[in-house]
């Protein structure tokens, strides 16, 4: 497979200049468009619609048109199109992996896992959509009989980001649908191929028109997401992105008081006790840390190592690092990609110059790689980590792990709960007193225990604090997506009639 045009199994996956409708391929009425290029080798990918307002407004209404018929359809209808859909998504892996890597640039092998993660949530969902449930409750008045029922929110606007092209998407319109639900998503500016092949999956699967609509954008972002969120059609809205950019889409959704769940920044602590087991803790950071080069908002972003353990800890994760290959997604064997852009490469490697600056000491990488491409970084660790560098309090979202030293329990969680947001948090120890202890006491809303990966369709994701609210994916995701409807009958405690 060539470092630049990836050959695609079926071609018609690839879907330029167009967005998806009420059914159809449309282009921007303006006939603008913006180019997306690969960020391995900088080359154009293709060019794709620069919606703006009005074009979104069409796809606004074309789902409204779709609703009543959609929220009409039985759980078991809607299962069946989600099921259809994930089979295609599996059948069509391979593509969708492909495009991944192309428009993204993590490495193929993660990109699989990607595709494989996405399909997951079409599937649960598909099993959930059946399984919604209301109460029958006890009144306290005689003669009353209460009951609740749910019902679909209404239509969603979705705003995606560019790091998980596939999974981002499935996660909010799995459950959006089998609640009943229609929507309108925005792709990422940096990677708007993948959900479109997405749509053109739903179209195949019979996913009736104008249920889900894929609109895209990249210099009209903030007026497409500006609509989304103060239309008055829409009800809900799901963001995932930056804790500065979810503020102003609350702010914006407060003028229509609509639903919100929001998946914003983190700033994950990852603490090894001197009583870890160290393989495991090494491995763990790994995953954590290092994953799509870094770029992924529950990554480990602080690491506390316990002064027992420190050296030894510092020493293996290291050697380990060492053996990474960084190169272009499709590149035998290259186990780490590019980042995203140049603005993402500037930051990394301010947030690295600062750490040197104030007595850090890079014991692996710590470079740009030039010699790849303009948006390769080498995987850098930094040890003699403190709390005034950069990299303590800020996300770093690329691949460098700065390693600090601290003493006891009760200190280093007061360092890792001093961030205001609260996404995910790890940390390795075989004492179970102190597993329990350590995990209530975590500002979180997801703590990962002697292991670097949490993410699953079956566990509830999300953050607390400035992370935001709402969770996806499990048995909670799908209220995100409905309301709750109490209907009491009275005069129904009578006699029976002789």
């Amino acid at each position: 497979m060539s470092h630049n045009v990836p050959k695609l199994n079926d071609p018609s996956l690839l879907k330029t200049d167009v967005a998806y409708v009420n059914g159809e391929w449309v282009k921007a009425k303006s006939g603008k468009t913006f180019e997306v290029h690969d960020p391995s080798s900088g080359k154009l990918i293709g060019s794709a619609p620069e919606f703006d307002a009005a074009d979104t407004q069409k796809a606004i209404d074309a789902a409204a048109a779709a609703f009543p018929a959609f929220k009409a359809k039985t759980g078991r209808e809607r299962s069946k199109l989600l099921r259809k859909w994930y089979d295609l998504m599996v059948e069509n892996s391979e593509d969708i992996a492909k495009l991944i890597t192309w428009e993204n640039g993590k490495p193929f092998a993660d990109a699989k896992g990607e595709a494989a993660y996405a399909a997951s949530f079409f599937e649960w969902f598909s099993e959930e959509a059946p399984r919604v449930y209301g109460d029958t409750i006890p009144a306290s008045i005689a003669g009353n009989r209460v009951v609740t029922i749910k019902e679909p929110v209404g239509v969603c606007g979705l705003i995606t980001p560019w790091n998980f092209p596939a999974a981002m998407i499935t996660r909010k319109i799995g459950p959006a649908l089998a609640a009943g639900c229609t929507v309108v998503a925005k792709s990422p500016g940096e990677t708007p191929f993948t959900s479109l092949a997405l749509a053109e999956l739903a179209h195949r699967a019979g996913i009736p028109k104008g249920v889900v609509n894929v609109v895209s954008a990249l210099k009209n972002t903030a007026e497409v997401g500006e609509l989304l969120t103060t239309s008055p059609i829409i009800k809900k809205v799901s963001f995932t992105g930056s804790t500065g950019v979810g503020k102003l889409l609350m702010k914006q959704s407060s003028s229509t008081l609509k639903k919100l769940s929001f998946e914003l920044g983190g700033n994950a602590p990852f603490i090894v006790f001197d009583d870890a087991d160290l393989d495991t803790a090494v491995a763990g950071a790994i995953a954590s840390k290092f994953r799509t080069s870094g770029q992924t908002c529950v990554c480990a972003n602080r690491l506390f190592i316990q002064a027992g353990i420190y050296d030894q800890f510092a020493q293996a994760f290291a050697a380990k690092v060492k053996n990474f290959k960084v190169g272009g997604g499709y590149t035998e064997g290259v186990t780490h990609g590019p980042l995203i852009h140049d603005r993402a490469i500037s930051k990394v490697d301010a947030h690295v110059r600062d750490a040197e600056k104030k007595g850090g000491k890079v014991i692996q990488g710590g470079q740009k790689m030039p010699e790849l491409g303009p948006n390769f970084f080498q995987p850098t660790i930094i040890t003699g980590m403190t709390t005034e560098m950069a990299l303590a309090s800020e996300e770093t979202f690329g691949p460098v792990a700065g390693l600090f030293k601290f003493s006891t329990e009760e200190e280093v969680v007061k360092i890792a709960n001093s961030s205001e947001v609260g996404l995910a948090g790890y940390f390795f120890s075989k004492d179970i007193q102190r597993v329990f202890r350590v995990a209530e006491a975590l500002e979180v809303g997801m703590v990962g225990v002697n292991t670097g990966l949490i993410s699953d369709a079956a566990a509830p994701f999300g953050g607390v604090k400035e992370s935001g609210f709402g969770r996806e994916g499990s048995k909670y995701g799908i209220a995100e997506y409905q309301v709750t409807k109490m209907i009491t009958y009275g005069g129904m405690g009578q006699p029976l009639q002789k």
